[in-house]
């Protein structure tokens, strides 16, 4: 496993990580999400992702107590967790980023995960009601308060993590340092124009998301839905329409060829694609059964033989000329 720089952080991510989105609570319990994260942590990850949103709250009980009884040192591993949605319904608890929220929010996630911080917290989305000063201030009070180490921000514009950043120095507060967004071969917006010189001049971190697209990039769709399948569970009909996105489909058969040149899985060709970025810090992977976990790993693997030539062949398969894709 090779290990990246969280932006300008003094701290070092797996270039490959774990996260709990869907899976844990929807899909694994506490023994298959304990079984799951050793199995990652073995080939070297130290970074899990979470969030207060995902199973309402569930996925961070799960992981929380599979953390208890896998009994790690808290320094060998990374948590992070994310605040926006929240869990209920009340005027100020819901879809907002305001001081109460975010203070109540913390304080609930470290109880469900049952630890005594996280390392990095999220703004799991930007709040347009709340003033960008409270939001900064409040993170600000978390980290001075040691319930987490570093906070960052998820699918925010690039105009509002540079406003951040700017109250942040101009209160000498603790600023924001990574971001969170969306990204593989089908989404790759927020690396191009405005976030890639942003990156540049900021040296802002990433924990990119959904790097095979919810599976579509797996291939797994392209002979119809599987039953077993992400699509195929109750709960996850609103995935259904994009599995069978026959333009998609066709580019993600387009690939298959480059996967057998380079002996490896669909899957491993579209994480490895994602860590030829130079401004992703991490590549979030999900996974609910340990070889899921083993197979997405080797991913590392396959990176240093994506060529230029490969490149280019599979950004022809998507449409994009190399100059435009300036992540």
């Amino acid at each position: 496993m090779e290990y990246r720089s969280l932006g300008r952080t003094g701290i070092k991510v797996s270039e490959l990580s774990l996260g709990s989105w869907i899976t844990f609570k929807n899909q694994v319990d506490v023994d298959a999400a304990a079984e799951i994260m050793a199995a990652a942590y073995d080939l070297g990850v130290n970074f899990f992702d979470n969030a207060e949103a995902y199973a309402r709250g569930e996925s961070e009980r799960v992981m929380g107590a599979a953390l208890k009884k896998l009994g790690w040192r808290r320094g060998s591993y990374l948590v992070t967790t994310k605040i926006y949605w929240g869990l209920y319904d009340g005027v100020n608890e819901k879809n907002t980023l305001n001081r109460k929220r975010l203070i109540e929010g913390i304080n609930g996630s470290l109880e469900r995960l049952q630890l005594d911080y996280v390392d990095v917290l999220f703004c799991h989305r930007p709040d347009k009601t709340t003033p960008i000063e409270e939001t900064v201030w409040a993170m600000h009070n978390i980290i001075e308060r040691s319930k987490a180490m570093y906070w960052g921000t998820s699918m925010w514009s690039a105009a509002e993590i540079v406003e951040a950043i700017a109250v942040a120095e101009r209160h000498h507060l603790h600023k924001p340092v990574v971001e969170q967004p969306v990204y593989n071969l089908f989404e790759r917006e927020r690396f191009a124009g405005e976030y890639a010189r942003f990156y540049k001049e900021f040296g802002y971190g990433t924990t990119t998301f959904s790097p095979l697209a919810s599976g579509l990039l797996s291939g797994k769709y392209n002979k119809g839905i599987p039953s077993d399948s992400r699509a195929g569970r109750k709960g996850n009909e609103w995935l259904v329409d994009r599995m069978r996105d026959k333009e998609k489909l066709e580019k993600v058969a387009a690939l298959e060829p480059i996967a057998r040149e380079l002996n490896c899985t669909l899957s491993q060709l579209s994480l490895a694609w994602c860590l030829k970025n130079p401004f992703v810090s991490t590549v979030i992977t999900g996974a609910s059964r340990v070889d899921q976990v083993r197979e997405n790993m080797k991913a590392g693997e396959i990176a240093p033989k994506l060529t230029p030539e490969i490149l280019e062949r599979i950004d022809r398969i998507f449409g994009v000329e190399p100059e435009e894709d300036e992540g």
